[in-house]
């Protein structure tokens, strides 16, 4: 049931909603675009060893995310009802922590070296599952109306992007010097700096936003099944669609933030420009934030999705096709395929919440947490493919690791059929899982949420 007492939905969740990915994306986002990176120039470890480690990572994550995932949903903990927020707090220090162990240069060799570091990674990814899981799914008990959601999923999309946009379009300038060579200190300090603001966003999030929607007694008191979970996954159409198109986005996300930094060094020999294509996203978001809700009202989510998807692939094929000498081409280029993407991240969080509600609609089962976890598992099936796949095919074309490595003409052109070869791949999987796959279309989507609150209505009638 609902506590009518409380202030009603507004701005200071749509804030807190926005610090609250922002928390996250400090670590996250570091730690995809840079990790491989230091891991491999400055302790020296090879990218094929890194390209394990990730895999091991995720195979553990196949078994850790869904337990993790039903844990609010299976125990309530703390005094204040609140079925998200308790678990939030219990994992954001240690997320934090994980992300300036992943940057520090250890004094350690052979063995000793490679242990630190896959614990540290290991710590990262457990820690990552035990915020973003119950911050995903809040948003399905901060508000019932779909269109507090979109505002929500929007405002998500605006924390990832403001730390992409400002914090990470710094790291190269303060992390390479004039010769484009590492200096490994400064990513410790920036990590222990992006830890600080990743527990401090975490605590405006749950100061500002309010879980509103209480679970009934007798909801609390059912037995968990976490079989007819998966059942309903395996039958929930829409959400399987947006599983797949995220997988693809994740290796743009991902995989093009990991091997950015190689190519920028190594082909063009410019890592200050990434702070331009980083710093781009500024007027990207600021004129897709105010039209992507307009479009959205006018042709629906589906629609305004495949229209950027498909504005996307024409870039990004052309950059894949035709090599770009000119490293400032290069980068407009990559600028105008990001304009399809932004659109894709700022509306996939709502297309989620419609999943969740999809399943309540058409199966009668609504689990929030334990759901959201399967669908976050996606995501790192899409990171896993993109680091441990970028990782094998480093080595596959002879990168060699090190500081003062010069590495072979073959070696750095492939690095740039692999940069451009991710963004192709992403957009075909994008195409298939909202284009082939994901079902509800803007009549649709109004029809269910207009069924549910009906439903909802007479409950609370009794």
């Amino acid at each position: 049931m609902t506590d009518k007492k409380i202030r009603p939905f507004g701005k200071k969740d749509e804030l807190g909603y926005v610090f609250g990915d922002m928390a996250g994306s400090f670590v996250n986002l570091f730690i995809d675009a840079y990790f491989l990176t230091f891991c491999t120039y400055v302790l020296g470890i090879s990218p094929a060893w890194m390209g394990s480690l990730f895999l091991f990572a995720r195979l553990w994550d196949a078994i850790n995310d869904p337990i993790m995932g039903s844990f609010p949903d299976r125990w309530m903990i703390g005094k204040s009802g609140d079925k998200f927020k308790p678990w939030i707090k219990i994992f954001m220090v240690p997320l934090a922590l994980s992300g300036i162990l992943c940057f520090m240069n250890v004094p350690l060799e052979g063995v000793a070296l490679h242990a630190y570091v896959a614990f540290a990674y290991v710590l990262y990814g457990m820690s990552y599952t035990g915020t973003s899981m119950p911050f995903g799914a809040m948003a399905s008990v901060v508000s019932t109306d779909p269109i507090d959601r979109s505002k929500l999923s929007r405002a998500r999309s605006i924390g990832g992007t403001l730390v992409g946009m400002v914090a990470l379009s710094f790291v190269p300038v303060i992390c390479f010097d004039k010769n484009s060579n590492i200096i490994p200190e400064r990513f410790t300090m920036l990590a222990v700096l992006f830890g600080v603001l990743c527990i401090v966003c975490y605590v405006l999030l749950t100061k500002l936003t309010i879980e509103r929607v209480r679970q009934s007694e007798n909801s609390q008191k059912e037995k968990f099944n976490y079989k007819n979970v998966l059942k309903a996954v395996v039958k929930n159409r829409p959400l399987i669609g947006v599983m797949v198109a995220t997988v693809g986005s994740m290796l743009f996300i991902t995989g093009s933030g990991q091997v950015r930094s190689y190519l920028f060094k190594e082909y063009y020999h410019n890592t200050s420009v990434m702070t331009l294509l980083s710093l781009s996203s500024l007027p990207i978001i600021i004129v897709c934030f105010p039209l992507v809700p307009k479009l959205v009202a006018k042709f629906g989510k589906k629609a305004t999705l495949m229209a950027g998807i498909i504005s996307s692939t024409i870039f990004s094929v052309i950059t894949f096709m035709i090599k770009i000498e000119n490293v400032y081409v290069f980068t407009v280029l990559s600028i105008l395929a990001m304009i399809g993407q932004t659109i894709f991240t700022i509306l996939i969080w709502a297309l989620v919440t419609d999943c969740l509600d999809y399943s309540e609609w058409k199966l009668h089962e609504r689990s929030d947490g334990s759901m959201y976890s399967i669908y976050t598992f996606s995501r790192k099936i899409g990171s896993t493919i993109a680091s441990s796949g970028i990782s094998f095919a480093l080595s596959a074309i002879g990168y060699v690791a090190g500081t003062n490595v010069t590495q072979s003409a073959a070696t750095i052109d492939g690095i740039y059929n692999l940069v451009t070869l991710i963004p192709v791949a992403t957009c075909v999987l994008e195409l298939i899982g909202i284009g082939l796959i994901f079902n509800l279309n803007h009549k649709q989507t109004n029809q269910m949420y207009a069924e549910l609150a009906e439903r909802r209505s007479q409950k609370e009638r009794g």
